[in-house]
């Protein structure tokens, strides 16, 4: 399903389902038998963005804390499995995916996924999709006695109904991991106060759980570069990400500086290697890069679409810098130690940074961004988004430069 499907199908489908699941829920708490019991197996409901399933990772500790690791699922669609796996924080058994690459595949196995999750007798579900009447839905239909997710109060927004008997008030002024955890803190409190949660919760930093490349993995990988290339790697090996995937476009800073940025650190730095990275269907884009960067083919190769998700993630484990729009890479860094500058502007990096250790988010600070956000469905009006255009090449690789020592 497209973006545009999930955003249409979320509103004129997703406000009858939640009014008539309110009122039903009304109904419910007539006859439920006092206070829900303390989480003693939960499922996390985070379906979209495998960059976003990254932030969700301290809130996935902090309920295997409390809980043990075979007590806490996660159920998200199939396209986002690969970074839950390489995050390896559940048993395998315990990630539930929902397929939706079509209509009819999304019902039936969301469906087979409710069914599972009624059979493992989960008691809390927590919504990380912030503002979405499809997660909240999606949520009550666990069966979970305890439902945990954000409402709106007071304040202008979707409507998602009374789907929720944990309510926390989405905080526009804390990074997103911070009110992941949050929910889950919320979870394990039987306070009735509004909105939650009444505690303290850290901005980080957060401990992450750590990418290790198997036996000969790196080495398999530089002798591709180097194959590419026809000659031996250099270090510092540069990762140029333009890729911004289909959810957002507005993320992409434009080409031509990407290509600027890496004619630059050749120039600079005789023995370095650029690699460009992207998904399958920009591999021609990639390629094109690769050539208007370096027309010798030599020290600067393309290897979009031509690597495997934990090719990818060996990638950013032996690389020394990644300059990425604001997307998944950037997130999947976070599990390496690999120095990151990443530029952000229809998106803030006060929400949605990169928690790795060495990261430098960027913005221009234009007085219309950010311009999406829970509220709109991240679906902002802008056409052309200067955001990104007045992100200089200067100040890109000047940040690129203080991370990994680059004399001008």
């Amino acid at each position: 399903m497209t973006p545009q499907t999930i955003r249409t199908l979320d509103r004129w489908l997703g406000i009858p389902v939640c009014t008539f699941l309110s009122l039903l829920t009304r109904i419910q708490r007539c006859f439920a038998g006092g206070v829900p019991p303390l989480p003693r197996r939960l499922v996390f409901v985070k379906l979209i963005e495998m960059g976003s399933t990254v932030l969700a990772a301290p809130a996935l500790a902090e309920a295997v804390a409390r809980v043990g690791r075979d007590n806490v699922f996660l159920l998200l669609f199939g396209r986002n499995r690969p970074i839950a796996d390489a995050m390896d924080m559940l048993p395998e058994a315990n990630i539930i995916e929902v397929d939706d690459r079509s209509m009819p595949r999304f019902f039936l196995t969301l469906v087979d996924a409710m069914r599972r999750l009624r059979r493992e007798h989960i008691d809390t579900a927590i919504d990380l999709e912030g503002l979405a009447r499809a997660s909240a839905v999606i949520t009550w239909m666990t069966g979970a006695r305890r439902r945990v997710g954000d409402y709106n109060f007071t304040s202008e927004g979707p409507y998602r109904g009374r789907l929720f008997n944990v309510e926390l008030n989405y905080n526009f002024q804390r990074h997103i991991a911070s009110s992941f955890v949050a929910m889950t803190r919320a979870a394990f409190t039987n306070s009735r106060e509004n909105p939650l949660l009444k505690a303290s919760v850290p901005e980080g930093p957060w401990s992450l759980p750590e990418f290790v490349a198997g036996p000969g993995e790196g080495e398999v990988l530089i002798k591709e570069i180097e194959r590419l290339s026809g000659k031996p790697a250099g270090r510092p090996i540069v990762l140029l990400n333009p890729n911004c995937s289909d959810m957002l476009p507005l993320r992409r800073w434009p080409d031509d500086r990407f290509i600027e940025l890496g004619r630059m650190i050749l120039r600079d730095v005789p023995q370095a290697t650029v690699v460009i990275s992207g998904a399958f269907d920009e591999r021609e884009d990639g390629e094109r890069m690769a050539r208007a960067i370096d027309p010798a083919a030599t020290r600067c190769l393309s290897l979009a679409g031509r690597t495997t998700f934990r090719e990818l993630l060996v990638l950013l484990s032996l690389a020394d810098a990644l300059v990425s729009n604001d997307s998944g890479p950037c997130h999947f860094a976070a599990l390496t130690d690999i120095a990151v500058v990443a530029l952000f502007g229809p998106e803030t990096a006060h929400l949605y940074g990169p928690l790795g250790r060495r990261v430098r988010a960027l913005s221009a600070g234009l007085a219309c961004s950010p311009c999406v956000n829970m509220l709109n469905h991240r679906f902002s009006p802008c056409n052309n988004n200067r955001c990104m255009q007045a992100l200089s090449v200067d100040t890109v690789y000047d940040a690129l430069c203080d991370l990994i020592s680059i004399q001008r």
